[in-house]
């Protein structure tokens, strides 16, 4: 027996599960839980009911960045955003939008359906913005920028790696395997990027600057500030000197320390990833907020 989403033929079993609905309700939150009013992924019919339920079909961002949005429509606010060569998890397909999960982080959404396409294995990662060449040449056009964090598909071809899409310098590519270690050395490579909420690509948010750096060190974390105040390193004591690499968490807003003094992040105040002493974001937040910096939390492994 087979399904059919978006065209996309995939196996099914022909027995149906059969699940037992008993005690209390239970809170789920669905920014990571992929339900509906009518359709919940099948990993979760254990534990919530829904209507119908679907199996993801595995998709691959094919665009440089993609939004992930509340709604499917454009003009929907943005919630986060899909990278070239991510994976998506796709449930259902309608109307030019697919609904499913990111699969880095589980967060769900809506992408566009032309932004996703059959999944490859990734073998290298972009440090930083990558142009994309029509040919193994630098003087060749450029096809389009890839974002740091995107991961391609690809064969080495001298100093470039051939993609589907053209040609990267090697010199703009890791491999897997070449783990970073210094998440504030990555984050720095972001230095001036526009501040775009839900952003994760050529524009970022505060989490999403500190999400993908954190990546790039082989260290997952959830998307949103609050997920990662609870998720991510270890709290520090009120009395604990911050270093370099210490996560400062402020009311809706994260950022990371650059040493003792300074912090990196992504904030709208000057609307780009910027560096500038802690003590003048603590003084802009003292205004409306009685605690401006609500957590401290130290990666030590």
């Amino acid at each position: 027996m087979k399904q059919t989403i978006a065209g996309t033929s995939v196996a099914s079993s022909p027995e149906r599960k059969s699940v037992k609905l008993d005690g209390t309700s239970r809170s789920y939150d669905p920014r990571v839980r992929a339900i509906r009013p009518d359709l919940a992924d099948v990993a979760l019919a254990d534990l919530y009911f829904a209507p119908h339920y679907a199996a993801p079909v595995p998709r691959s961002c094919v665009v440089a960045a993609s939004m992930l949005r509340a709604a499917p429509d454009a003009a929907a606010s943005a919630v986060s955003e899909l990278l070239y060569g991510e994976s998506f998890h796709m449930l259902d397909a309608r109307a030019g939008w697919a609904w499913g999960y990111c699969g880095h982080d589980h967060y769900v959404g809506y992408v566009p359906l032309d932004a996703l396409g059959e999944p490859a294995e990734a073998s290298h990662i972009a440090r930083g913005i990558a142009p994309v060449f029509a040919a193994a040449d630098i003087k060749s056009p450029v096809q389009m920028l890839l974002p740091a964090g995107a991961k391609l598909a690809g064969t080495a071809q001298g100093d470039f790696l051939a993609i589907a899409e053209g040609f990267v310098h090697q010199r703009h590519v890791r491999t897997l395997a070449d783990v970073e270690s210094d998440w504030v050395a990555v984050a720095e490579r972001h230095l001036g990027a526009p501040y775009i909420w839900g952003g994760r690509g050529l524009g970022l948010d505060c989490s999403g600057l500190v999400q993908i750096a954190l990546a790039a060190c082989g260290i997952n974390a959830p998307r949103d500030t609050d997920q990662q105040a609870e998720a991510v390193g270890e709290a520090l004591g009120d009395n604990a000197a911050l270093r370099r690499g210490d996560i400062v968490f402020f009311p809706g807003h994260v950022g990371l320390m650059v040493d003792g003094e300074r912090l990196i992040h992504a904030n709208a105040h000057a609307m780009a990833v910027t560096i500038e002493p802690l003590d003048d974001v603590v003084a802009r937040l003292r205004d409306t907020h009685e605690q401006p910096v609500t957590g401290r939390r130290r990666i030590t492994t």
